[in-house]
């Protein structure tokens, strides 16, 4: 298991605006995918990178963050958002590709954590080569969210990277985009 955060907290995000390649949720054709996008995009430095999955239609999608005049060269992808909301999260540390192959089994570890809202996708953020912030939609004030939240770890929300702390008052909280 890689070295990580095994803690949950409850995040906000905003509505992310992406463009993106939809690809079949199987690992073979993920990994076509993101090597299509990451040779479109050419240098990753700076650029925010999600895979999303689940509705509306159960593909995994490969995004990356739209950037104002900086994405004339991605014209062949298909552009739409993350919705915002109340996600549970943990952080997976670790090299890949191995970093990858723990994904399917935190989600799960997730999932029965979460009162899961079914009607918006799972988001994986790629914060660093070797850092992937998993991410559950949640309901609205579930108690598995205010649960984690109360317990979360957030002596340095900036290090980790946390997007915003829910019912938290901590100043040192941010929103994703801020950071």
């Amino acid at each position: 298991m890689p070295a990580g955060d095994l803690s949950t907290r409850c995040v906000e995000r905003d509505e992310t605006a992406v463009l993106f390649i939809a690809t079949a949720d199987e690992q073979d054709a993920i990994t076509e995918a993101w090597d299509r996008l990451e040779t479109m995009v050419g240098s990753l430095q700076g650029r925010k990178f999600f895979g999303v999955f689940g509705p509306p239609d159960g593909a995994y999608r490969v995004c990356v963050q739209v950037q104002d005049g900086a994405d004339a060269a991605l014209a062949g992808l298909q552009s739409g958002s993350i919705p915002g909301g109340q996600y549970l999260s943990t952080t997976l540390r670790g090299e890949p590709p191995e970093i990858y192959t723990h994904i399917p089994e935190r989600y799960a570890e997730l999932m029965r954590a979460a009162d899961h809202d079914s009607t918006r996708p799972s988001i994986e953020f790629y914060r660093r080569r070797d850092s992937i912030d998993l991410l559950i939609p949640v309901k609205t004030g579930s108690t598995a969210a205010r649960a984690a939240d109360i317990n979360a770890d957030i002596a340095d929300p900036q290090e980790r990277g946390i997007l915003a702390v829910i019912e938290g008052d901590d100043p040192g909280s941010t929103r994703e985009g801020e950071n």
